[in-house]
């Protein structure tokens, strides 16, 4: 059974969420929450496996409630859900260190699939998705220079040259079957790579391989 905490200023958003969600045989909504205060002690409390957590809210919002989440070492893993798919405070919500995200139209075949998705320690949104939102907010990255250098203290340095190969690849869009194929490797050695790359870079899924690289300049904008 994979617990659920809902998070969304408007009630009726909860609502439909939860009728929804309780109506799968392996989903179950543990609380609800109005704000990111709320939503924050609820995790602490309740260690859910997934927050479904609304990006813009009074007072203290779904990106800064998520850095609070993630800055815990809480295993509960954010979905923002958002109404624009190039919102930039899905971007920071990205950043801060949710599994990805999803718009609030979305059907619900997608919705229950993301859950899942996210429960079973995979990123939500296609790597290609994201990279389409970092492009649109590229003129607030950091300087791509700042962080990978090579010295000893860049955390590129801990990867293999094949390891920086396939993070590239990741942060390209690229499934592990294409990167697979592209760079001449067996599946399992690509899926063997990319959880290297995650440890030693402390990442958390996918998505923040592709933070990681635009951030680095290591993929440039379109």
């Amino acid at each position: 059974m994979t617990s659920i905490l809902l998070v969304d200023d408007q009630e009726l958003l909860r609502m439909g969420f939860r009728l929804v969600l309780e109506s799968q045989p392996d989903l179950e909504v543990v609380a609800e929450a109005a704000d990111g205060h709320e939503a924050v002690a609820l995790v602490e409390r309740l260690a859910p496996d997934v927050v479904l957590m609304d990006v813009r809210m009074p007072g203290l919002d779904g990106v800064a409630a998520t850095r609070r989440i993630i800055a815990s070492g809480s295993r509960s893993r954010v979905i923002i859900l958002t109404t624009f798919d190039l919102d930039e405070y899905a971007y920071a919500a990205l950043r801060a260190g949710a599994s990805g995200f999803l718009l609030k139209d979305a059907p619900p075949a997608d919705l229950l699939s993301a859950i899942r998705a996210v429960a079973s320690g995979d990123a939500v949104v296609a790597p290609s998705t994201t990279r389409r939102l970092l492009e649109t907010v590229a003129h607030r990255l950091p300087d791509p220079g700042r962080d990978d250098g090579a010295d000893g203290g860049s955390p590129l340095a801990e990867l293999t040259p094949r390891e920086c190969e396939v993070l590239v690849a990741v942060a390209r869009g690229l499934s592990n079957a294409e990167i697979a194929e592209t760079l001449v490797l067996a599946e399992a050695t690509v899926k063997t790579h990319v959880g290297r790359i995650l440890a030693k870079l402390d990442l958390r899924d996918r998505v923040q391989i592709v933070v990681f690289a635009y951030e680095r300049g290591l993929v440039a904008p379109a």
